[in-house]
């Protein structure tokens, strides 16, 4: 759902900081109470000013923003005419955070500016703190991490100073939200350790278990969702066991949806059975949750129960649940909560609509919307409004009302815009494309969704970076962006022009820096546009894209304009195809005539339509920026009918040519660090033939050899350090997935994943400023299942500091591997990282025919 998962994160931010705030306006109130009253005019005006405090503080708790901001000038006015700074401060950075709620950045930047210039080191460090606080979170939202991190470290300092530890313990929360965005993903989980440590050694408390709610909020956030369970579950033991309903049903909330998340999670990765029962403990907890005394607590446990069960298609359930729905939202106030209760009751049942057809129900949507309009009109919450109208819009492009759509689509996009909101924009341009491309309007579609693609760039690191929700539903809300444009561009076949052809060559290479972005969870890849003649001269470069109803090709030749190619089946159909063949090429005993039988059709696709001007164009490589399922399918098997394309071409894939440092491999300097495990640990099989292996690559390569007990994390850590390796070669159980979390190499001591190994080699990169030239990974596989699993090949390529990797597809019988690793290094000696694994791969396959043994290794990055 839309507002759940775009705005989980800014909300919960909004949340932390609004707590904080919260304190700033019980403040204000004492210490007015505190002040000398020498007149009965005086004592009116403090009055007068508690008043004010008062109603914005309620206004603000009720999610009327645009009265409460109204309200918080008003109060800081009466504290600028009485000469009372300090108050006025407090007032002024309340007022911040109100239009930061309402998306008025440039007011809430004044706002903010304005109180801070009425402080300073000797004023109240509570005020100070809590003024620092919110414009960190103001820094954070508008990309400045940095400025964010500094600004909320100063806060924590006041925070000392005043002795407010709940506050403290709250700040280090945000503070771990502006490490993650700046991608210090060990010291985010250090000072959320930290605040977990100090919460737990404190007494139990109602500020105890508001500090684990929200931590185990934040966790979700960050996606650590384990350890979220785990946090919310102790809080609502302590909230049960010291009486709190009220508390009790907010963790219950937040379970709810880390429970919801956890499935999702596995329903994401591909995992062939879901969890049915962190669904049905999920929506357990919502009803629980449901019988709240708070009604917003009330309100968001129904809606969010009944979007579960309308996403797990009890529609039974999901119809008996709406008339209390319809009742609550009846008795609760206009504020955002409201309007935002409404958009999401209005998105469920749009769900449920479009596999019901019910018309009634659609015409009770139109409604359910239109007073969601009219409410955030009257509170003139602009970034409400642009929801609800966006959400209508997208009711009208469901029901074939073209002209509605695009108007009412055109209206919430301008909304979205005049408040600086880019993270609905981008959905509101990319909804007007589809409502054009359907009228026929292919120009302006293409310029809204052009509009879209921009707006998500500029939203790298909001979308891809620290929300799961986001994460999970990047195929549905993020990717098909870019598909549904290329699919534009391209759509006139062989008579598309340079220009889109050019276009949608960019566009692909963004998707995939995109993909890595999200299965990284951090916008962490410096692109730097590279063209295939400034890489190599002698390569061609080949971008499939699979769309819902085709499969595009683009082929880019050496001095030679774009050439592009389809082929028109269904995308079920196309993936059907490569997993039979995948199926096939991971078992030994399967049918060599059936793998030529696909790998041909295959090749059909992607090589056939340009085979003729690729052999004239006289290249040696053959790269390929691969996409979807198409990653699990090695390359080298593609077949002609007579010969695997291994025969004919040097071949590498590409993450995409933006991530590539083109440079050869200086061969003179060839030494390698080599480590593995030859013996079974954490349940997996031993690895006999490994210590053979390693024998016979120092053999040919000069270099450090550390096998089983030598081989543990720290070792690699102080070796990878030690002396400036080109080559590091590690012979061990690993696993390739579509989550990094999941993406490791096993170690004697353990397992280190992606993120560790990043960290382990980026020092090194700072220290002596060289890149490692090639990682090899020769007994690692692609998670079974996992039909993205090729992402962590990508993520590890790029991510390693290596400007090559060589991986595996699948787990490679022990003895083939260790016969065509020497091979390898061998003809590394003379040739190219790609031709040396060429020529290794046809030497293994004389002995071992099956493409089983040979096929499955592929070189990731730069093929020089």
């Amino acid at each position: 759902m839309l507002v759940k998962r775009i705005f989980s994160q800014r909300l919960f931010t909004f949340i932390l900081f609004s707590l904080l705030g919260l304190i700033t306006f019980l403040g204000v109130q004492s210490l007015s109470a505190k002040a000398t009253l020498a007149t009965d005019r005086m004592r009116t005006q403090v009055l007068t000013t508690n008043l004010l405090v008062q109603q914005g503080k309620a206004f603000y708790e009720a999610g009327q923003f645009s009265e409460a901001a109204k309200i918080w000038q008003q109060a800081a006015d009466a504290f600028a005419a009485a000469g009372d700074k300090l108050n006025q401060a407090s007032a002024l950075s309340n007022l911040s955070l109100t239009y930061q709620q309402l998306g008025l950045w440039n007011q809430a930047k004044d706002a903010i500016a304005n109180s801070l210039s009425l402080l300073n080191t000797d004023s109240s460090p509570l005020i100070l703190a809590q003024t620092l606080n919110i414009q960190g979170f103001l820094q954070l939202s508008l990309g400045q991490a940095e400025n964010a991190l500094d600004t909320l470290q100063k806060a924590a300092a006041a925070y000392k100073k005043a002795g407010d530890q709940p506050s403290i313990i709250a700040n280090l929360i945000n503070q771990s939200q502006a490490m993650q965005a700046l991608g210090f993903y060990r010291r985010a989980a250090n000072t959320l350790e930290q605040v977990e440590t100090s919460l737990l050694a404190s007494p139990d408390s109602i500020i105890k278990v508001t500090g684990l709610l929200n931590l185990g909020n934040t966790l979700r956030v960050v996606g650590n969702l384990d350890k979220s369970q785990q946090v919310l579950q102790q809080s609502l033991e302590i909230a049960q066991k010291l009486g709190l309903p009220g508390a009790t049903a907010s963790i219950q909330l937040s379970l709810g949806n880390t429970k919801r998340a956890l499935a999702k999670k596995t329903a994401a990765l591909n995992i062939i059975q879901t969890p049915q029962n962190e669904t049905q403990a999920a929506l357990e907890l919502y009803r629980q949750a449901a019988t709240s005394q708070s009604r917003n607590t009330r309100i968001q446990a129904l809606i969010n129960q009944l979007s579960l069960l309308v996403e797990i298609q009890q529609n039974s359930d999901a119809q008996t649940l709406l008339p209390t729905i319809q009742q609550e939202l009846n008795d609760l106030p206009a504020s955002r909560t409201s309007v935002y209760a409404r958009i999401n009751l209005a998105q469920s049942l749009m769900k449920q609509s479009a596999v019901n057809s019910n018309p009634q129900q659609t015409t009770d949507i139109a409604q359910i919307l239109a007073k969601a309009v009219q409410e955030a009109k009257n509170l003139e919450d602009r970034r409400a409004e642009s929801l609800a109208l966006g959400t209508l819009g997208g009711l009208y492009e469901i029901n074939q009302q073209l002209s509605s759509a695009q108007t009412v689509t055109q209206q919430a996009l301008l909304l979205a815009q005049v408040i600086d909101g880019s993270d609905i924009a981008y959905r509101w341009q990319w909804q007007l494309g589809r409502v054009l491309k359907a009228q026929g309007q292919n120009e302006g579609a293409i310029a809204a969704y052009t509009e879209a693609v921009k707006t998500l760039k500029s939203l790298r690191s909001d979308l891809a970076a620290i929300n799961p929700e986001v994460q999970f539903s990047f195929r549905e809300s993020v990717e098909p962006v870019y598909r549904q444009l290329v699919g534009l561009l391209l759509q006139n076949g062989d008579k598309v022009n340079q220009n889109n052809l050019i276009q949608a060559r960019n566009l692909i290479e963004s998707l995939q820096l995109a993909e890595l972005d999200n299965f990284f969870q951090e916008a962490c890849l410096n692109a730097k546009p590279e063209l295939i003649d400034q890489v190599d001269r002698t390569a061609a470069v080949i971008y499939p894209i699979i769309l819902s109803d085709r499969l595009d090709v683009i082929l880019s030749l050496p001095q030679q304009p774009l050439r592009h190619y389809s082929t028109n089946l269904t995308q079920n159909q196309i993936e059907e195809t490569l997993e039979q063949l995948r199926q096939q090429l991971g078992r030994p005993s399967s049918s060599r005539q059936q793998i030529v039988r696909l790998a041909q059709q295959v090749y059909d696709w992607l090589i056939r339509p340009g085979e003729t001007e690729i052999k004239n164009s006289g290249v040696k490589t053959l790269v390929f920026v691969l996409d979807g399922t198409l990653r699990n399918i090695p390359m080298a098997v593609l077949h002609d009918g007579n010969q695997h394309l291994l025969q004919q071409y040097n071949l590498a894939v590409a993450p995409g040519l933006q991530l590539l440092e083109p440079q050869s491999l200086a061969r003179v300097q060839l030494k390698a660090l080599m480590l593995g495990l030859s013996e079974s640990r954490e349940g997996f099989p031993p690895l006999p033939a490994v210590e053979k292996e390693l024998q016979q690559i120092k053999a040919i390569v000069p270099g450090t050899v550390l096998l089983n007990q030598e081989f543990t994390g720290e070792s690699l850590r102080q070796q990878i350090n030690a002396a400036p390796y080109p080559v590091v070669h590690l012979a061990t159980h690993g696993k390739f997935s579509s989550s990094a979390d999941n993406t490791f190499i096993l170690t004697w001591d353990g397992r280190i994943n992606v993120k560790q190994l990043d960290a382990f080699l980026r020092v090194r990169n700072q220290v002596r400023g060289q890149a490692i030239e090639l990682l090899v990974l020769s007994a690692c596989e692609t998670a079974t299942g996992d039909r993205r699993a090729t992402l962590g090949i990508a993520g590890v390529a790029v991510r390693a500091g290596a400007r090559s990797t060589l991986a595996t597809l699948w787990p490679v019988q022990d003895v083939a591997t260790a016969t065509m690793m020497p091979q390898f290094y061998r003809e590394l000696a003379t040739h190219g990282k790609s031709e040396a694994l060429r020529r290794a791969q046809i030497s293994l396959s004389e002995n071992f025919k099956h493409p089983y043994y040979w096929a499955p290794f592929v070189l990731v990055g730069n093929w020089l």
